[in-house]
């Protein structure tokens, strides 16, 4: 295998860049608020540009998240944000609206482009189609299974990214429901946060075992799977399979926890570089996971061997 995979994970400030680069990451995915969706951390231009400048001086790259649904209100503001990105030097914009990237195509032409299209990125015409188009990379439906994504790969003319681990969007709405379900309640918020910070969780009444984070941020409001994904034991299906990136979620969680899963994810994937017929999963990787593992949160396989939901 002489090409490795890239090990991509988020950042949530420039603190946890630096731990992140340092536990052996290939790419962050950081961004701005305004443009992104569910980043881990917002981070300005200036905070951009010295992550841009960190990673670099270790041979890594910076990705900006411009996913988020845009509103006729942020169009002015669009092309000098994607301007000074490339002015700054990020390596890529990841993107599901068309509208950035024709803003990348006018501001900052050299740039890569990523299409995220959260749960409708399923098949390889489509991802084929907007490569056409100048996307250079698909991130892949966080709803496929593994068979569907290995057997996807060698027919993309695109590269494939796969989340790998970490918590997933399972409901979104641009509605602030959060905020108008305690205001019926006669608890308003009075303005106080509902954001990442707060540590709100939505529990239903027939699995209350299960506690789904839900935050309210300017994008609406988000809520999350219950479980993390850990595909680390089969880790070696994904690398066979030759996809080009591999994302670890860092959203809502500590920094210590994504440098360790990090580090697990750098052995396996340097290990198997090194060896493919003589690797082999060890169990210590995911015990140094689960040593950090919020016991309320169970490490599973996601989608990934369960049949087409499609």
């Amino acid at each position: 295998m002489n090409n490795k995979p890239e090990l991509l994970v988020t950042a949530a400030s420039l603190e946890e860049a630096a731990a992140l680069l340092d536990a052996g990451a290939d790419a962050l995915l950081i961004g701005d608020d305004r443009f992104g969706m569910r980043l881990a951390g917002h981070f300005t231009l200036e905070e951009t540009a010295q992550a841009t400048e960190m990673a670099h001086a270790r041979g890594a790259k910076i990705y900006a998240g411009l996913g988020g649904l845009m509103p006729n209100r942020l169009l002015d503001e669009l092309p000098p944000y994607v301007k000074a990105l490339g002015e700054i030097g990020v390596d890529g914009i990841e993107f599901g609206d068309p509208a950035v990237l024709a803003a990348v195509r006018r501001e900052a032409p050299g740039m890569k482009l990523h299409w995220n299209a959260e749960m409708t990125s399923t098949n390889y015409a489509t991802a084929n189609y907007w490569g056409r188009k100048g996307a250079t990379r698909v991130v892949l439906a966080r709803e496929l299974n593994m068979e569907e994504m290995t057997e996807m790969v060698p027919l993309l003319e695109v590269e494939a990214q796969v989340q790998v681990h970490g918590m997933t969007n399972i409901y979104h709405s641009k509605r602030k429901l959060v905020e108008s379900y305690m205001s019926h309640q006669g608890r308003p918020s009075d303005g106080g946060s509902l954001g990442k910070e707060r540590g709100l969780f939505l529990i239903e009444a027939e699995r209350q075992d299960e506690r789904f984070p839900i935050y309210e941020d300017e994008n609406g409001t988000h809520i999350m799977s219950s479980d993390d994904i850990c595909i680390l034991e089969d880790l070696h299906v994904l690398l066979e399979a030759g996809v080009h990136s591999l994302k670890i979620e860092g959203l809502l969680k500590p920094a210590a926890y994504n440098v360790a899963v990090v580090k697990a994810y750098r052995t396996a994937i340097d290990l198997y570089a090194a060896d493919p017929q003589g690797y082999a999963f060890r169990e210590e990787w995911v015990d140094n996971i689960r040593a950090l593992q919020d016991p309320e949160r169970e490490l599973s396989f996601g989608f990934f061997y369960k049949e087409q939901v499609y």
